[in-house]
C-alpha cells in the first residue's frame, strides 16, 4: 500500500471538516511532571463519536458511494469505535449500515452504534470471527464490506496526525496504540510527508501481543487476544499491508499489561479530567513503562477515543481506592 502524501491528506482534511472540526493538542503540566518530560497529547476522544474512526469512516464509505453503483448498504465488523464511525458516515450518506461484534461486546458500544441506525448483529467469539461473519453478509446484492483496514482507513487517520504534528512543537518519538494499524499507517503518512525525524513507536497490549511478535519476528503471527480492559486492541491476525509499513516505518513496539493500562486511564483522569477508553490509555501506559529513558525528551500520545463502558471505568477508578 502507498501512504498519501501532504496534497492528498490536506484534501482528506477538507472532506472531512465538513462533518467534524479538528480535535485538539494538549500539554497538561501534571502529565509532563508525571512522566518527567514534555509530553503533548492527541485528543481523539473528542469528536462526534468519541474516538478517531469517525475520520476514515467518513472518507471510505463517500468512496464506496462513488465506486459502487447501486450500493445500499455498508457492511463491518467492530468491537465498537469502528461500526460508531462507520453507522454515522453510512447514515450521512444516505445508506444502511450493518455491524458486527462479537458476543459479550461492550453494552454501551452497541447502543452508541444503535443510535446511529446501524443493524446490529452479534456473532463470534471474538473480533475475528465476527469479521468472517461480516465478509459473508457482505457478499449480498448492494451490500459491500467496509474493512478494518483500508487505505482511505489509514488516510482518515493521517488527517489527524497532521493536526498533531503542525500543531506541537517537535517531538522526539510518538506513542501509537495499535489495533488494526490504521492509526500507526496514518501517523507514518503525516511524519513522512512533512519530512520529520519523529520515532514511531507501536504499543499494544501484553495479552494481546500479535503485532508486537509480527514485528519481531517479521512474518504474520497469529496469537490469542484476550485483552479485557483494552478492546481496541484486540487483534488476533495482523493485516499484512499494515505490516509492511510498520515493518518499513516503526522503530520499535511496546506490550503493556492491563494493570498498566488501568493505571494509566486513573492518571489521565487525574492529571487531565479526560476519560479514555483501555487502548487510548496504552500509549501513555507505553510512556510510563519507559520512565527512565524518555531523559527530558518531547513526546507524543494519541488518546484514540473515550468509549469505556461505565461500569469498566468505575471498576478501574475503584481499584485505585
Amino acid at each position: 500500500m502507498e501512504l498519501p502524501n501532504l496534497a492528498e491528506i490536506e484534501a482528506a482534511q477538507k472532506i472531512i471538516y465538513a462533518t467534524m472540526l479538528p480535535t485538539p493538542q494538549y500539554s497538561w503540566p501534571l502529565l509532563n511532571q508525571r512522566l518527567g518530560a514534555p509530553v503533548w497529547v492527541k485528543h481523539e476522544n473528542h469528536t462526534p463519536v468519541g474516538a478517531f474512526k469517525l475520520r476514515g469512516a467518513l472518507l471510505y464509505v463517500r468512496w464506496l458511494k462513488e465506486n459502487h453503483p447501486g450500493l445500499e448498504a455498508v457492511v463491518a465488523a467492530t468491537r465498537g469505535n469502528h461500526g460508531q464511525g462507520v453507522g454515522m458516515a453510512a447514515r450521512l450518506n444516505g445508506l444502511r449500515a450493518v455491524i458486527v461484534v462479537p458476543r459479550g461486546n461492550s453494552k454501551e458500544k452497541n447502543l452508541a452504534m444503535q443510535a446511529q441506525g446501524v443493524e446490529l448483529i452479534e456473532r463470534g467469539e471474538d473480533f475475528q470471527a465476527s469479521l468472517e461473519y461480516a465478509r459473508q453478509l457482505a457478499e449480498r446484492p448492494g451490500h459491500v464490506m467496509v474493512e478494518s483496514f483500508h487505505p482511505q482507513l489509514a488516510l482518515g487517520t493521517a488527517t489527524y496526525a497532521l493536526e498533531f504534528f503542525r500543531g506541537t512543537p517537535p517531538l522526539a518519538a510518538v506513542y501509537v496504540p495499535v489495533g488494526m494499524g490504521s492509526s500507526i499507517c496514518g501517523i507514518t503518512a503525516a511524519r513522512n510527508a512533512l519530512g520529520l525525524n519523529t520515532e514511531i513507536i507501536g504499543v499494544t497490549a501484553a495479552s494481546a501481543p500479535a503485532h508486537s511478535i509480527s514485528f519481531r519476528e517479521h512474518r504474520i503471527v497469529e496469537a490469542p487476544a484476550l485483552t479485557q480492559i483494552a478492546d481496541g486492541l484486540a487483534c488476533r491476525l495482523p493485516n499484512p499491508e499494515a505490516m509492511q509499513i510498520i515493518w518499513s516505518n516503526v522503530s520499535r513496539f511496546v506490550e503493556v499489561s492491563e494493570a498498566e493500562i488501568a493505571s494509566a486511564m486513573r492518571a489521565y483522569y487525574s492529571d487531565t479530567h479526560n476519560l479514555t477508553e483501555g487502548a487510548a490509555a496504552a500509549a501513555l501506559a507505553a510512556a510510563l513503562q519507559e520512565k527512565a529513558s524518555l531523559n527530558g525528551r518531547s513526546i507524543g500520545l494519541i488518546v484514540t477515543g473515550g468509549n469505556v463502558d461505565r461500569e469498566v471505568y468505575a471498576q478501574v477508578l475503584e481499584e485505585a481506592l
